[in-house]
């Protein structure tokens, strides 16, 4: 007996920073994703095409085979939107206790996508999210932080027969917002989405099936997971987009 796909309950673009500073996370539907960036959904699966060329990930420590990646770097102040030097990805191990505390070093995003105006566009838009939801409700801001913006391109397949999108556990990124995409869902099952109250008993879980449909978290308050995905048919894979926003610096060793 196959298990029901539960799905999300979409928040209505509008109404994102209301809803996340009541429940730490919104699920976006691929309309209200166009909507919040003012981006055409045709553009943005116009960046689709390079999910089929990202390298394998080469810092698996379970010895796995099923992920692809590529990760660059941004900073987003205001309107502006600037990539930095290519730097590794590090995480401390109180964040991944699997892959933390080492420099992982990962193929840049292809400079056909980070100069794309969708790409622009969507992390501006998710920037400006982030930073309403620093200002306290109903009061004046101080100003715009600058947003330090990790982007991870992820293929998982199902080379091995079963691929594990997060083999960290649930986890928090140590980071303020997390943002996550679903890009491509092609012949598989599972890939269920679960997100859990940091401090508490409360979690949902649901899947996201429509691509470009988007997962907001805050990430101090709420800790997710993906369960493992498995082939329905050969060359099953599940591709996102995991965009992270911190307001100090990028995480560094």
């Amino acid at each position: 007996m196959s298990t029901p796909i539960l799905s999300p309950s979409f928040a209505p673009p509008a109404q994102v920073v209301p809803i996340l500073r009541q429940l730490g996370y919104a699920v976006l539907s691929p309309s209200g994703v166009c909507q919040l960036t003012a981006c055409d959904l045709s553009a943005l699966t116009a960046l689709n095409a390079s999910w089929h060329d990202l390298p394998p990930d080469a810092y698996l420590k379970d010895g796995g085979r099923y992920r692809r990646r590529r990760h660059s770097c941004f900073v987003v102040q205001g309107d502006v939107l600037t990539q930095v030097p290519h730097r590794a990805h590090w995480q401390p191990l109180a964040y991944n206790a699997l892959h933390g505390g080492m420099e992982r070093w990962f193929e840049p995003m292809a400079e056909a996508d980070v100069q794309a105006p969708a790409w622009r566009q969507l992390l501006l838009s998710l920037g400006h999210v982030c930073s309403a939801l620093k200002t306290p409700a109903g009061g004046a801001g101080a100003g715009t932080p600058p947003w330090f913006v990790e982007a991870h391109q992820f293929r998982i397949d199902t080379t091995d027969g079963i691929g594990r999108p997060t083999p960290e556990g649930a986890h928090r990124d140590g980071v303020d917002f997390v943002a996550v995409l679903l890009v491509d869902r092609v012949g598989i099952k599972g890939g269920e989405t679960r997100v859990f109250e940091a401090n508490g008993p409360q979690g949902q879980r649901f899947t996201l099936t429509e691509s470009w449909s988007m997962l907001l978290l805050d990430d101090e308050r709420v800790i997710h997971e993906s369960t493992p995905i498995q082939p329905v048919e050969e060359g099953g894979y599940r591709d996102t987009l995991v965009l992270t926003f911190r307001s100090q610096a990028f995480q560094s060793s």
